[in-house]
């Protein structure tokens, strides 16, 4: 039986134990409050005041002007000996390439709002942010607009977020002022691209305006008779038909007669799809959560056989029989922090499986030759391997070149073609123990 001491020696205890509850309480109240003190911090922001235009003003835009200096590159484009190298949100250089060793600019095709091209036949369809046009590139001295296909895309990116307008669009961003902000360190009020979102436009830290490119802030990412794009392409040719990203959407275009596009269907993959490759009847689309395998055997008619998730990260990739190769990487838009280069079986499409991993440092586009794999893999530089055994990539790299950023690249004829953050670099690579640089086209800086 309970005695009397026992029972009080409890409500003492009891009664200490609340005590120190309390306590607690409120010393983790005085800790909150005097954080939230410490988090309202004032910060020195730059504005950048939005720039807006109607199509109707920018469908009047295009033209044909002499060669331009190289301020930014976007995408690549490979065809008959012509390079076409895109502009991010002004349009696309034409460059001679007969000579890799001796490329020479020639022309220069302004085009607001482009940030993608593809090629089938004498035919370059390339956006104009909500419309795709189609150019008759036959006469390089006389090339025209043949054919318009107006708002067919309904979605096109502002900072990572889709943005729609029937009568408008963003079309640049113009520093104006400094302001000072008071935000709370203890929340992420900064945003992934670097800034916040202030009055009708948009705030960046000072540490973050050396790297903001309005172009790029507006940014929305091969077959019989085309060209040969790079691992970083939203736009594709698969035979008879053009397919573009577009938002959540695969988008076929009919391009059976060039000159006359006929809008296909859509078929939505995830909003989060970012580049897309061709291989046979087959385009591998890369997005932030995964690889999808679309079949176009139909090609009205899209199926997806399967998809391989990964970890959240941008995802280029490219194909070969057998194998699937992903670079991942860490990115303002992709949010995430893993960077790896990944070979995926695909022997069988429905059921892709991963067989190896190797550490990367911030890796973008890649490419394929046979058994010659090539990463541009950020600040670190190009790198080439022998991917004879997927299981030993890293144990066979053949080349890297460092001091450069390499953002893509496309692999023909053993001449490799790059670009990067610094400019145009080509390489000989008919010798794959002995790769040389032939050439360069620096960005005006």
């Amino acid at each position: 039986m309970e005695t009397l001491e026992n029972r009080l020696q409890k409500r003492i205890h009891a009664s200490l134990y609340a005590l120190l509850f309390l306590t607690g309480l409120l010393g983790l109240s005085v800790l909150l409050e005097g954080c939230t003190d410490k988090c309202d911090v004032t910060y020195r922001y730059t504005y950048f005041e939005p720039v807006y235009m109607s199509m109707e003003e920018i469908r009047t835009m295009a033209e044909v002007t002499v060669p331009q200096p190289m301020e930014q590159v976007g995408k690549i484009y490979y065809k008959d000996g012509i390079l076409f190298i895109n502009e991010p949100g002004k349009g696309i250089h034409l460059v001679d390439n007969h000579d890799p060793a001796q490329p020479r600019p020639l022309k220069f095709l302004q085009i607001p709002g482009n940030y993608d091209l593809a090629i089938r036949g004498n035919t370059l369809y390339a956006d104009s942010y909500v419309d795709l046009v189609a150019f008759d590139v036959s006469n390089l001295e006389g090339i025209r607009e043949v054919a318009r296909l107006e708002n067919i895309f309904n979605h096109y990116m502002v900072l990572g977020s889709f943005q729609n307008n029937d009568e408008r669009v963003l079309t640049d961003f113009v520093q104006k002022s400094n302001v000072e902000i008071v935000e709370s360190e203890c929340g992420a009020s900064v945003r992934p691209w670097g800034g916040i979102l202030y009055d009708e436009g948009i705030a960046l830290r000072y540490e973050s305006l050396a790297n903001f490119s309005a172009q790029a802030a507006i940014a929305p990412g091969q077959g019989s008779g085309s060209g040969v794009g790079g691992s970083m392409a939203r736009f594709t040719i698969n035979g008879t038909h053009l397919y573009l990203l577009n938002g959540a959407d695969l988008q076929s275009i009919n391009v059976s007669t060039p000159n006359a596009p006929i809008e296909g269907t859509r078929t939505t993959i995830g909003w989060d799809i970012e580049t897309i490759f061709p291989y046979k009847q087959y385009l591998f689309i890369g997005s932030s959560s995964g690889m999808h395998i679309i079949d176009v055997s139909d090609r009205d008619a899209p199926v997806r056989l399967s998809t391989y998730a990964h970890v959240r990260s941008c995802d280029p990739v490219v194909v070969d029989d057998q194998y699937a190769y992903v670079t991942l990487r860490s990115g303002t838009m992709c949010q995430g922090f893993t960077n790896q280069l990944e070979v995926i079986d695909i022997s069988n499409l429905a059921a892709p499986e991963l067989l190896a991993t190797y550490p990367m440092t911030n890796p973008h586009g890649l490419g394929l030759d046979g058994k010659l794999l090539f990463v541009c893999d950020g600040n670190d530089g190009l790198k080439a391997f022998d991917a004879s055994d997927v299981y030993a990539i890293n144990q066979r790299k053949l080349a890297h070149y460092k001091g450069i950023h390499a953002y893509d690249v496309i692999p023909f004829n053993d001449v490799l073609i790059m670009i990067g953050a610094d400019g145009l670099f080509q390489y000989d690579y008919s010798d794959p123990k002995a790769i040389r640089l032939l050439s360069t086209l620096p960005l005006r800086r």
